[in-house]
């Protein structure tokens, strides 16, 4: 009898316990205020979740591998060869998930930012075969598996939606001596106007960030200027149409002379393209908020460097709508009236998650089917090609949250980082040697 309620005790402890964790996990998600589409892809990332790959620095695949015959390795790829990866266990970390680079301007150093659900990892690749973990600087509150990190004049900024957060900022130039790594990092200064955030974009020619996805600004662009990165200043918000998930902002060169000069920022607000003028930060211009056919939640996009075209993805309309990956082809010549030209449909249903833009290559890291390039000389006529890959989830290419989450690819080295969720740091090289159009050019 003692030990029947022995048990009922213990069965009563563990289900209150587990009630009081739903309460609390569903009171947080109500405090964070999360657009319905956001949580949706909240809810289903965190289904998705896997544990970290149990790999070590003497693995194999740590070694550099060319593309041959199809593999690199275990990976499957075309015209891109691993030159490094740099496991998360090698850091300490359970997630990756954003990656930013910084190049010491005095020596050409390079460095990879690889954000994880503890906190952001510094890797110098200035071998990149032969990477070296430096270190990390923890969170500033809990883990988040979800982290966004910037530079600007050799600081990292760092947001991330665990609450309380803020932004952190670091020195860069710290990474240039350290004796003895692995060390633990700390802030060089801390901005406190916002708790979790989203994202964060810099315009590096202007020297404000962008925080999005906020407690702030009704989750729109929190504007802050950086220029001098140790002594941060609010300096507006944009909130017209509310959640921001991410956004560019640059100095606007393009073909409407009504607003060259001035700063515009294209943001991907959930199921709008919306371009905005925020060069009076006190008083910014919506100039546009422009849907498109089968959109389901939109995520991200990146800026031709004419400043004419503008690439949008959208994380939720391969699973909602059915079809491969899928890129659109925005033509934003006319500030007041973007309109898509076209769209690219990749060769699997992979969801495509965050996409950059250099030369006229385009650079997507698209979760389970990895990083894929695309060549973007046919964009006027509203096409792209796809001329390399490399599958840093090589297990599937389903319509899953897992694998490649962002590339970062503006190294003057020409080395291509990217992160994977549950495989850390890749360091691969596009072998534009071998530049050639694979079979699926639509």
């Amino acid at each position: 009898m003692k030990n029947i309620t022995l048990i009922l005790i213990f069965i009563f402890v563990l289900v209150a316990t587990t009630a009081a964790i739903t309460i609390d996990s569903t009171r947080l998600l109500a405090q964070e205020n999360l657009p319905p589409n956001r949580q949706i892809v909240r809810e289903r990332m965190l289904a998705d979740r896997q544990a970290p790959e149990d790999m070590t620095i003497n693995d194999t695949i740590d070694a550099a591998t060319p593309c041959l015959a199809g593999m690199a390795g275990i990976y499957p790829c075309a015209n891109i060869d691993l030159l490094a990866n740099v496991p998360l266990n090698k850091m300490d970390a359970s997630d990756g998930n954003d990656i930013w680079g910084w190049t010491d301007p005095s020596s050409g150093r390079e460095f990879a930012l690889v954000g994880l659900d503890n906190g952001l990892a510094f890797v110098e690749i200035s071998d990149p075969v032969d990477p070296l973990y430096l270190g990390k600087l923890p969170t500033h509150s809990s883990n988040r598996i979800w982290r966004d990190v910037k530079v600007y004049r050799n600081h990292a900024f760092v947001v991330s939606e665990a609450p309380a957060h803020g932004l952190q900022i670091i020195d860069l130039t710290e990474l240039l001596n350290v004796p003895s790594p692995p060390k633990t990092f700390s802030e060089t200064k801390h901005y406190d106007q916002f708790g979790s955030a989203h994202n964060i974009a810099i315009n590096e020619a202007s020297g404000y960030a962008y925080v999005v996805g906020a407690g702030s600004c009704s989750g729109g662009l929190h504007m802050i200027d950086i220029q001098n990165p140790i002594d941060p200043q609010f300096a507006g918000c944009f909130s017209e149409d509310g959640y921001t998930h991410d956004t560019q902002c640059v100095i606007y060169q393009g073909p409407d002379t009504s607003y060259q000069g001035s700063e515009v920022c294209f943001s991907a607000n959930e199921d709008t393209l919306t371009i905005a003028d925020v060069t009076n930060k006190n008083n910014p211009v919506q100039l546009a908020r422009e849907g498109y056919a089968g959109s389901s939640y939109t995520h991200q996009g990146w800026l031709t460097e004419d400043h004419q075209y503008f690439l949008l993805g959208d994380e939720l309309d391969e699973a909602h709508n059915g079809h491969n990956t899928r890129t659109y082809i925005w033509d934003v010549s006319d500030l007041q009236a973007p309109k898509v030209i076209g769209t690219f449909t990749g060769p699997t249903p992979a969801i495509d998650h965050n996409l950059y833009i250099q030369n006229d290559l385009v650079y997507q890291a698209n979760y389970s089917s990895g990083l894929r390039i695309l060549d973007a000389n046919l964009i006027s006529q509203g096409k792209l090609a796809e001329v390399a890959y490399f599958e840093t989830y090589p297990t599937s290419n389903s319509a899953s949250y897992n694998g490649a989450w962002s590339v970062y690819p503006f190294f003057t080295s020409g080395n291509i980082i990217v992160s994977d969720i549950e495989r850390g740091l890749f360091v691969l090289k596009h072998v534009q040697s071998q530049l050639r159009y694979l079979p699926m050019i639509r």
